[in-house]
């Protein structure tokens, strides 16, 4: 059962545990579950994604009920007109606070502005060595994209040097394996947090939705002490 964090006539979230992709999807041929068919059946209505996070990233997933609510959230996201906020651990020892503007390119080539801002909440060292390290360091940010690229946060802390740990396309190939290997885990350390927007029918109401981490990211976290 899906964890559903709000509900109303337009919209419905969920918690998407990581590793749960959106939808059916030909690059993922290996998915036999997906959150909208799970939901759907779950409700027992009809609903449309009204934006997609990563397959390997948990947190809020939002969908509508209707065709114009899907239009008027899909066009508040793409407008960046919702705050997002994220939750990543990433190795090293982030910054108290940065932002990273740095332009990210499409499947086509072309390239588009990418502004995301963070704040570093916690840091840890391990007393677990490797490479040269005789320890290992590690970040918990909560970051603000202020776009909405493809892979935008992950791309962009690996632009920095403090990859998010787990993320086996843009991460760190040994951070990864320390992980599997000591701890048994491969969680990618990303989790979508909070959404907050104007409600798209009544244009009034301000709806927050919030989502509590799941149990990767808490085993994370116990592991590095926080």
């Amino acid at each position: 059962m899906l964890d559903i964090l709000y509900q109303d006539d337009y919209l419905i979230a969920i918690n998407k545990p990581h590793g749960l992709l959106v939808h059916r999807s030909s690059i993922a041929a290996d998915a036999e579950e997906f959150a909208l068919q799970l939901l759907r059946d779950q409700i027992g209505k009809k609903v449309n994604p009204a934006h997609r996070i990563d397959r390997k990233t948990g947190g809020v997933l939002l969908f509508a009920f209707d065709k114009q609510t899907e239009i008027a959230m899909q066009q508040a996201f793409m407008e960046n007109r919702v705050s997002k906020k994220y939750l990543a651990i990433v190795r090293g020892y982030t910054p108290d606070e940065l932002e990273i503007d740095y332009p990210l390119r499409k499947e086509n080539g072309t390239l588009q502005d990418a502004l995301t801002r963070f704040t570093t909440l916690k840091r840890a060292e391990l007393d677990v060595p490797l490479g040269k390290h005789p320890t290992s360091r590690y970040s918990l940010v909560q970051a603000t994209p202020q776009t909405g690229r493809m892979h935008q946060l992950r791309k962009h802390f690996a632009h920095i040097f403090h990859p998010i740990i787990g993320d086996r396309t843009h991460g760190c190939n040994k951070q990864n394996k320390l992980f599997k290997d000591r701890w048994e885990m491969e969680t990618t350390l990303l989790h979508a947090e909070e959404l907050s927007f104007t409600h798209p029918i009544n244009g009034s109401e301000i709806v927050t939705i919030n989502a509590p981490l799941q149990p990767g990211f808490l085993q994370a976290m116990a592991i590095m002490g926080w």
